[in-house]
């Protein structure tokens, strides 16, 4: 890590001993708390000398933006633009000035990382920060000063469009994930804006949806990334979201920027608005929001501009309260080293150490869902044919979608993947198996998605799915490539229902008919109901939209190089109708949407309700076994401002290396409220050799247990009985452990 980095470091006994044997050796292992670079008041004096220079013109013109990606500066005074950039997935390519169209430059290209749902999927505090330490390289290689990411916000529906993109269904992966994104980003001088502020949880009516929910399920599920991201990482600016929460728009409502943001958490950054989402001058600017991002229209015709120096001009707003904004975007100019003389840091771009950064956080994600007979990793031994079949296996998705992707060289597709690591004695039969069509008439073409997503051809080409028979019959080994792409799963438009596009579950079925050794990988950044592929084949795996070494992450996963150590992120349910939001008919609404579920959302409802899912939250296997044993707590009984330090020996009991993720979870069975059966508070990571063990610790504050007292306002610990939950999966627990809080 960068020697700019504030961080504690605790340190995790691991113990490490043959089996049945005495202990063989002892070694340690940092576990960090990564904790970001607050903004200083270091340049009170020069901003202020700034700004009394500066005309009522210049600095409104430093509140909205100048060009799609730039924001005001004031030359004369040396005071540069705001320079932004898309980067979910990468730093996106340099747009024009004034509209959407690409500038046509051919130093754009950029490394391709995988999607925050894939980031998630580690389970692995170490990939958030090389994700965010990689792409901050990148933001500086472009001369940028803002990411506008990550996006945190909760994955509330299996149909959301931007599911791939947002981390988790659970409030704590999220934080734990994305705090030290933040600090790796924000480390090489480069503002992370943390999205969607708040509450933003569906496509559909995203411009206008008012939304409503309860304050405990605010503050215990939707607010705490967020919260994370502003105390700890220490964000240098947050982006408001489209909709209304009750009643207000989110750029314009002081209950969420400044009473909660600002007053509560003791924000000190700018607050940007998502492009075209503000609905006031005078307002907006009172509410909170410090900049006016938008699309094409006059920049001089935003809310912040032209309207707002006539505003000011009236008296309607004072000039103090625009000193108080201008003010605050210089404080981050001089955080991330754009003005002073502080030297800052230097960028590399599309480097093949950052493409080995992107292989590392897709070998990672790679979930394996299925694997009965030992069908993978695959065995070469007489095996002369492989038959590849799917659209998916050769599909990119790096530039695709409506929003933000990245132009880069290097994608490798599943094919591509295999075609590199395969020994060249094997024969590999490609079929393209379906097409990818979509429903014109029913404005379901790209460029014209509706708000109901977009309407796909389910029927298969006949000569298409003969040409993948033929290739199954005569191959040794089928492997099908199906699910998504980002054409598909997008932003703007929410999925119509959880349904396999494009006759993919017909193929899948023919296939293996001719073919049972067929196995299934699924390219995508959300659910699907695959219940019936996941009853027929013997092996089934969940890539995601990985970047730019995915294809050859997941051929050496399928082939055994890579043992798989990617957990779930999210519920799999094996109806949408079981989903809390769906089951309680409160998505997506109307004009309103209310979140009936409350606090119940993702594992929480499902554990709650006894629901069965398909997969669980936090479920993966491997092609090693683990047995988890001496699980216990450091005390019996804690106060309020302890903390539990929970210990638990993990052994490999097969004959494969491979890591292992331990997930603590929490419940209180005599609660005098409301509360999910379960609840995440604790997770690791860990390597551990075949026949080898490992003891790890999870260390828990007990305030993490508090919940949101709507009475009081105020975080609540109740005493008593609490039960740890220790296991490797929501739903598969292998220890538990009592402990009591005084």
């Amino acid at each position: 890590m960068k020697n700019t980095i504030k961080y504690v470091a605790m340190a995790v006994s691991i113990l490490a001993f043959a089996d049945g044997q005495a202990q063989s050796a002892k070694s340690k292992k940092q576990q960090t708390t990564y904790v970001g670079k607050e903004i200083t008041k270091e340049h009170d004096a020069e901003i202020a000398k700034l700004i009394s220079q500066m005309t009522l013109e210049e600095k409104i013109g430093m509140l909205h933006g100048n060009s799609m990606f730039t924001s005001g500066g004031v030359k004369r005074l040396g005071i540069p633009e705001l320079k932004m950039a898309d980067g979910p997935l990468g730093v996106r390519e340099e747009i024009s000035r004034d509209n959407w169209s690409p500038a046509g430059l051919t130093n754009d290209f950029a490394t391709y990382y995988p999607a925050g749902g894939a980031l998630s999927a580690t389970w692995n505090p170490e990939m958030g920060y090389t994700f965010g330490n990689s792409l901050g390289q990148e933001m500086r290689a472009r001369d940028k000063d803002m990411l506008l990411s990550p996006a945190i916000n909760i994955v509330r529906t299996p149909l959301g469009g931007r599911t791939y993109e947002y981390m988790s269904e659970d409030p704590f992966l999220n934080k734990k994930i994305a705090v030290p994104l933040i600090v790796g980003l924000q480390d090489n001088d480069v503002m992370a804006c943390v999205k969607h502020f708040a509450a933003n949880n569906q496509e559909t009516n995203r411009d206008f949806v008012d939304v409503q929910i309860g304050e405990r399920a605010l503050r215990e599920i939707y607010l705490p990334a967020f919260e994370a991201s502003v105390k700890e990482a220490k964000a240098y600016s947050i982006m408001g979201a489209y909709n209304k929460f009750r009643g207000e728009y989110l750029c314009e409502n002081d209950n969420m920027l400044n009473k909660i943001l600002r007053d509560e958490w003791n924000f000190k950054g700018i607050v940007v608005s998502d492009w075209a989402a503000v609905h006031s001058t005078v307002k907006s600017l009172e509410s909170g929001l410090d900049v006016e991002m938008g699309t094409p229209k006059k920049f001089n015709e935003f809310f912040l501009a032209d309207k707002l120096i006539e505003a000011a001009k009236k008296g309607e707003i004072t000039e103090a309260e625009i000193d108080k904004h201008v003010s605050r975007i210089l404080h981050t100019l001089y955080q991330v080293k754009a003005m002073g003389s502080n030297k800052r840091a230097k960028g590399s771009i599309a480097t093949e150490a950052h493409y080995q950064d992107a292989y590392k956080i897709a070998s990672e994600a790679i979930v394996l869902l299925k694997n009965e007979n030992n069908a993978l990793p695959l065995q070469l031994n007489g095996i002369k044919s492989i038959a590849v079949i799917g659209n998916n296996a050769t599909k990119v998705n790096a530039l695709r979608g409506f929003g933000a992707g990245v132009k880069t060289k290097r994608e490798v597709t599943p094919l591509d993947g295999l075609k590199n690591r395969l020994p060249a004695s094997i024969k590999i039969n490609y079929a393209e198996g379906y097409l990818e069509r979509y429903d014109v008439k029913n404005k379901g073409n790209l460029g014209d998605i509706t708000i109901n997503g977009p309407v796909t051809i389910d029927q298969l080409d006949p000569a298409k799915l003969q040409e993948a028979i033929e290739a199954a019959k005569n191959s040794d080994v089928a492997i099908v490539f199906a699910g998504s792409n980002r054409d598909y799963e997008t932003e703007a438009s929410d999925r119509r229902d959880l349904h396999l596009p494009f006759g993919q579950e017909e193929l899948i079925k023919k296939v293996l008919e001719v073919n049972p050794r067929t196995i299934v990988v699924f390219i995508a950044g959300a659910p699907f109901d695959i219940k019936e592929v996941s009853e027929k084949t013997n092996a089934l795996v969940w890539s995601w939209f990985n970047g730019s070494e995915g294809g050859n992450a997941l051929a050496d996963v399928l082939l055994g190089k890579t043992n798989p150590s990617g957990k779930l992120p999210w519920t799999m349910p094996k109806n949408i109708m079981d989903s809390p939001a769906h089951a309680t008919n409160s998505f997506p609404g109307d004009k309103v949407v209310e979140y009936k579920e409350g606090i119940l959302v993702g594992y929480r409802w499902f554990d709650t309700k006894n629901v069965t899912p398909l997969y669980p939250f936090g479920y993966g296997l491997s092609y090693t076994t683990f047995a988890f044993s001496d699980a216990k707590s450091d005390k019996d009984s804690y106060g309020i401002g302890d903390t539990i330090t929970v210990s638990v020996t993990v052994k490999n009991t097969g004959k494969t290396d491979g890591k292992e993720v331990v997930q603590l979870y929490t419940s209180k069975s005599d609660s005098k409220i409301e509360r999910a059966a379960q609840e995440l508070k604790g997770f690791q990571k860990v390597l551990v050799g075949a026949g080898k063990s490992a003891t790890i610790s999870i260390q828990v504050p007990v305030k993490e247990l508090a919940y949101y007292n709507v009475e009081t306002k105020s975080w609540t610990i109740e005493p008593g009985k609490y039960t740890l939950n220790i296991g490797n999966s929501s739903r598969d627990i292998k220890n538990k452990i009592d402990v009591n809080i005084q």
